[in-house]
């Protein structure tokens, strides 16, 4: 009877923190996660995210969870799908081929398939078909007050005015909220008794984040510290970790100013998935908490070094074209705003 009592109120804990959990998406109360030497629920491995499902709802999708008809109605339009599909047969080298490939403007087609691996399915938590993270509110989009969302404009003077993700420093999908995309949507998860290490596959940029005995003995660092990532704690509740962020760097896109807070949850629900469940709270530039969740999977491969600048003429270019457009008297192209927490391929 206490072991009930005990699940019972660990779930009710993980449903009143996230304001999204639902039946199908809390942990099995009979279910024994693997546990540390330590005696906490083992995060420790490669864990995966990838897949069609985004951060907000597709104008395409009629609901944050869908049925089977609507997946693969949504499937045969996917602009993955269609490019894997164009490039499944021996290509054509001749320009009527070429035009005819191009004429869609998929966005997709700056790189061939063999390079993407997005995943090739909407995401499943619990029996559900997710086509956003985001489940509250339930229109599965993030509730920005309008004319607040942070943003900041690109320059072409120099490599500190490009984004950070174009100069390797940084990138939204390492959260929080952690994202996904593309390709490289793997995370490495290192636990010690004291802190636990996210290593995203994207720049392999590392969160390491101080666990703490309870919520009320978790304490942030100094304000003048904003890392990215932001400042990070954690404590335990029940088998679920608690991880509380603020204090993130605004140039990194991320989804809460200097004044808002993430709390992000990870539960070890099956032998090959973690639960992971996430609330914003910024009155800043929402008009509403929004709250979702993802699930991890258990993923085959390991996380390899992430070589960004190697080879790469990208940055060289666009500012040696910018040079060349002052020396021929011509103007920059528009600087259009970069949004936060979005990711390169939205």
């Amino acid at each position: 009877m206490k072991t009930c009592l005990l699940a019972f109120a660990a779930v009710a804990a993980l449903m009143a923190g996230t304001g999204a959990a639902s039946a199908q998406s809390t942990p099995a109360a009979d279910y024994k996660p693997p546990r540390t030497a330590w005696g906490v629920p083992a995060l420790d491995g490669v864990w995966t995210n990838a897949s069609l499902t985004a951060l907000q709802k597709i104008p395409a999708a009629s609901a944050v969870t869908i049925t089977e008809d609507e997946r693969e109605r949504l499937l045969a339009k996917n602009r993955y799908t269609l490019a894997r599909a164009d490039e499944a047969g021996v290509s054509k080298l001749d320009k009527e081929s070429s035009d005819k490939l191009l004429a869609d403007k998929n966005p997709a087609r700056g790189y061939n398939t063999f390079w993407m691996e997005p995943g090739s399915d909407y995401a499943r938590v619990g029996p559900d078909i997710r086509t956003a993270w985001v489940t509250s509110p339930s229109s599965g989009t993030i509730p920005y007050i309008p004319g607040k969302r942070p943003g900041f404009k690109v320059t072409y003077d120099g490599p500190e005015g490009r984004p950070v993700q174009e100069r390797c420093v940084s990138y939204a999908r390492l959260g929080p909220v952690l994202g996904n995309g593309m390709y490289n949507n793997n995370f490495q998860i290192v636990q010690t008794p004291t802190h636990l290490m996210i290593n995203a596959e994207m720049i392999h940029e590392v969160r390491s984040i101080p666990i703490f005995k309870s919520q009320a003995e978790a304490k942030h660092g100094p304000q003048a510290l904003r890392n990215f990532g932001g400042d990070s704690v954690a404590w335990h509740e029940g088998d679920t970790l608690v991880v509380e962020t603020i204090n993130v760097r605004q140039d990194q896109r991320p989804h809460i100013t200097g004044t808002g807070k993430a709390v992000e949850r990870f539960t070890r629900w099956k032998d090959d998935e973690i639960l992971y469940q996430f609330r914003v709270e910024d009155p800043a530039i929402y008009s509403q908490p929004w709250s979702g969740e993802q699930v991890l999977r258990a993923s085959k491969e390991q996380v390899y070094e992430y070589a960004c600048h190697e080879g790469n003429y990208g940055m060289y270019g666009i500012l040696a074209g910018a040079r060349q457009l002052e020396a021929d008297g011509r103007e920059h192209p528009p600087e259009k705003p970069i949004f936060a927490g979005l990711d390169a391929d939205e």
